[in-house]
């Protein structure tokens, strides 16, 4: 059990409900403070954003390997991407301050050092990692170094790799820490959730567990729940335009 503000994460406690608003603000900033304030009314106990810009993710390349050539990208390359759905450094004061102001807990995924820098600075309650940085050992040395509570989701790797992040966090002194069990697929389809996976993460590391669910229902959240899971982590836009 670790606590975030005055809410218990944990076995026997409520479950910890994370709106995730990735790009879905659509490069707006109203956009964006009026997701918070609509994930709060919704019931969610906290919102959850994204730090990176598009030069910390990747290079501006049309190579093959950096095309998108199916989903609602495709036809851009990554850059492009990260350059539509990014939110701004420049955002995230005001963003924290509204979010402050509207007694709403405001963290975020950064996925270099300068976005745990930025982040730290403006006194973040938590720090997540995504599931393509799990493997990112240095990353995660630095964020556990911060000493605040981490969400670490396990979407693309392995129970090797779960364990060495894991033990990264325990070196630098933080236990503070949940796994996400998560499927790396948007959307998610309810026949591929593998929710027995929750159990098995929960007793082979003997550590709180969750569910970043990418399916387009509350079914798999519910189930969820039954399993064990202590926090369950959501996608969340205003509507569907």
């Amino acid at each position: 059990m670790f606590k975030i503000g005055s809410r218990n994460i944990g076995k026997g406690f409520k479950p910890f409900i994370i709106a995730e608003v990735s790009a879905n603000h659509g490069g707006s900033i109203q956009r964006a403070k009026d997701t918070l304030l609509a994930a709060k009314n919704s019931g969610a106990d906290a919102v959850k954003i994204q730090t990176y810009t598009p030069d910390t993710m990747t290079i501006d390349s049309n190579m093959a390997d950096f095309q998108i050539t199916d989903g609602i990208w495709k036809g851009y390359n990554l850059y492009q991407l990260y350059q539509e759905a990014h939110t701004p450094f420049e955002w995230h004061k005001e963003l924290f301050e509204f979010a402050k102001l509207n007694n709403i807990v405001l963290f975020s995924t950064p996925f270099d050092e300068t976005a745990v820098d930025l982040l730290d600075s403006l006194n973040v309650p938590a720090f997540k990692i995504a599931s393509f940085e799990i493997t990112d050992l240095p990353l995660i040395n630095y964020v556990a170094s911060k000493g605040k509570p981490m969400f670490l989701s396990t979407g693309i790797s392995n129970v090797n790799e779960i364990g060495e992040a894991v033990e990264s966090c325990y070196q630098n002194g933080n236990k503070d820490i949940l796994l996400f069990h998560c499927i790396s697929s948007y959307p998610a389809n309810l026949s591929d959730s593998h929710l027995g996976d929750i159990s098995y993460i929960a007793q082979h590391f003997d550590i709180e567990v969750g569910l970043s669910d990418h399916t387009t229902s509350n079914l798999a959240s519910i189930l969820a729940v039954a399993k064990g899971a202590s926090a369950i982590e959501k996608h969340f836009k205003l509507d569907d335009k």
